[in-house]
């Protein structure tokens, strides 16, 4: 049986920017509800195409598709402020966004950011509509996925595409580094219709990783 590589269920949009977009990339992709991932940059100027290389005023940027009746955005926005810092000061590529693609996600982003606020905080991230969202190289795409290249081919992951509408890749472009953890894991595994070999090879990876946190 192949592996669930695609859902057709009802799904909304989410994009935010929080540092380099490795380590996003399996932070939510392993968040329940989540369906896909893709990273890129976005929230530049109109009419120039950034590359990793040229990223003119562009930020990286996760951009997420999600099951709202599994995971709210609220819910995401929790993730978003709880895994970087907003206080800190980068430049463009790195800064902290979020890129709103509905007014209800515009009056949750504020409400969120004038809560932190509150607190004292000196916030320094800026919402704004989501705009063109340029996908990243092929090979920024589940960047810790792709370090094992046997289970990519395994699962049928080839491609740049391959690897931004598979649902199964976004699920354990997380569980290779630990995100989500075990039990979770061994709860969603089969649902993910993967064969015995890569069940074992990827808990093994989950039981190592786990509790190790993210970097770029």
């Amino acid at each position: 049986m192949e592996p669930l590589h695609y859902l057709n269920i009802p799904s909304e949009k989410a994009t935010f920017s929080m540092g380099c977009f490795w380590a996003p990339d399996s932070l939510f992709g392993s968040t329940p509800g989540i369906i896909t991932t893709r990273v890129g940059y976005a929230g530049g100027s109109e009419g120039f195409i950034p590359t990793y290389r040229n990223i003119g005023d562009y930020t990286e940027a996760i951009q997420l598709q999600y099951d709202p009746n599994t995971v709210t955005y609220l819910e995401l926005l929790k993730i978003f402020w709880d895994h970087h810092d907003p206080t800190a000061k980068f430049k463009k590529q790195y800064s902290s966004f979020i890129y709103y693609h509905n007014d209800q996600q515009k009056v949750e982003a504020e409400q969120t950011l004038n809560e932190k606020k509150a607190k004292g905080l000196d916030i320094l991230t800026k919402i704004e509509p989501a705009g063109q969202f340029f996908n990243a190289e092929d090979y920024h795409q589940k960047y810790r996925l792709q370090q094992h290249k046997n289970l990519c081919n395994d699962l049928g992951l080839k491609t740049g595409e391959d690897l931004i509408n598979s649902h199964v890749a976004a699920r354990l472009n997380g569980y290779v580094v630990g995100q989500g953890g075990i039990d979770q894991f061994d709860s969603e595994a089969s649902k993910l219709r993967l064969d015995e070999a890569a069940i074992k090879y990827i808990r093994q990876l989950v039981i190592k990783y786990e509790g190790q946190g993210l970097h770029c």
